[in-house]
């Protein structure tokens, strides 16, 4: 039986219908669509927001993390009232006001190997919103073992890209996936996140609604889906460049998902050499108290700006061209925002005779937790 429209829902999306390429047989192909919309933030915003708009039947939402004040620079599905809510429920009631005619479902879970293949499996497309390696390789291996299209967008800084992967076009031809352009992830901690390297507010709302016009365009088959393509957009210089992709031969067929973390380099953690630590209740002891240490801040000066606890400022691309700087008579603490690169210097300094050493454990985000509250978080 074919799908029908009240009059309500006519009207609701009568400028589609009066596309002449588009029309009701668009509409109808949208509201008989499924997809699965992994992560709700400043990606999956715009394209649930789009997607909910354009009347795609059934959206799932896959998210376990909660608002976070830091979010609402972008992620434009939430507002203040939602600090501390589950992103995937509170998505789903804020879509559910937009449009009533749709059906939503949460997955209000982290997205891992054991899970992946039973959420997708009843989906017909995929768009993932991820900002992290390992779920991105997740998200592909899933796809091509289920047969299902990933909708892919990435964005950093100023900078984002945006592809169609394990498309079937017209003539049966498989386009290439995710590990066809990037056949293993960078080593760690070459690529930071957004939350370590910023984003810039407008950019995921400029290519997640790209993104979304991309899933409407396979769900409906008009146009051209960026299959075989990259497409990347620069908003500083307002450039944009579209490589071409091709299925690589050499490419590891995916039979099976794997441990996506230890494959993106989370793993290899436990190999490296342990730094001595320090916390940031101790520290403030050491402080109360007026030992005498030296305390330094590898972060960026524009950081410091944002959020500090004294110290030396010596950025950690600086570290070797002011060693004259730091102490080796008395104990010294690294800290960072988070405690991965104040330790990745501790380790630099060691091997160069520095055996005085402290790392920030946490850094500075532990010391707004436990000890100034009051301090901003970034």
């Amino acid at each position: 039986m074919s799908t029908t429209f009240s009059k309500a829902e006519l009207e609701r999306y009568s400028r589609h219908l009066i596309i002449p390429e588009f029309n009701i047989e668009g509409q109808r192909k949208l509201k008989e669509a499924k997809v699965l919309v992994v992560g709700s933030g400043g990606l999956g915003s715009p394209v649930l927001l789009y997607l909910a708009a354009a009347g795609v039947g059934h959206i799932g939402i896959v998210d376990f993390d909660v608002v976070d004040d830091s979010n609402l620079q972008r992620q434009v599905l939430f507002t203040v009232e939602d600090v501390g809510q589950s992103k995937a429920a509170t998505a789903k009631t804020r879509l559910e006001k937009l449009n009533p005619f749709i059906e939503f479902t949460v997955h209000d879970t982290a997205l891992t190997s054991d899970n992946a293949l039973e959420i997708f499996k009843d989906y017909d497309v995929i768009a993932d919103g991820t900002d992290n390696f390992a779920t991105r390789y997740l998200v592909n291996d899933a796809c091509v073992i289920l047969d299902k299209v990933n909708v892919y967008a990435s964005i950093f800084r100023f900078e984002g890209q945006l592809s169609v992967f394990n498309y079937v076009d017209k003539t049966g031809v498989r386009g290439p996936h995710y590990r066809d352009l990037f056949p293993s992830p960078p080593p760690p901690g070459l690529v930071p996140s957004c939350a370590e390297g910023g984003v810039m507010g407008v950019l995921p709302g400029m290519i997640g609604t790209m993104q979304a016009n991309e899933v409407i365009k396979v769900i409906t088959g008009i146009g051209e889906p960026l299959s075989g393509r990259l497409f990347l957009f620069d908003t500083l210089s307002f450039e944009t460049r579209t490589m071409k992709i091709r299925k690589n031969p050499n490419t590891t067929p995916v039979t099976e998902l794997i441990d996506y973390e230890f494959f993106c380099g989370s793993g290899h953690e436990e190999q490296e050499e342990p730094v001595r630590e320090i916390t940031a209740v101790q520290l403030k002891e050491w402080k109360d108290t007026n030992k005498a240490f030296q305390l330094i801040d590898v972060r960026e000066p524009y950081e410091f700006d944002i959020a500090n606890i004294g110290g030396t400022l010596i950025p950690q691309n600086q570290i070797e061209a002011q060693l004259d700087q730091i102490q080796k008579d008395q104990d010294v603490v690294l800290y960072c925002r988070s405690g991965n690169r104040s330790a990745d210097v501790l380790r630099t300094l060691k091997a160069k005779g520095y055996g005085n050493l402290y790392n920030l454990r946490g850094g500075i985000l532990s010391w707004a937790e436990q000890i100034d509250p009051e301090m901003a978080k970034y």
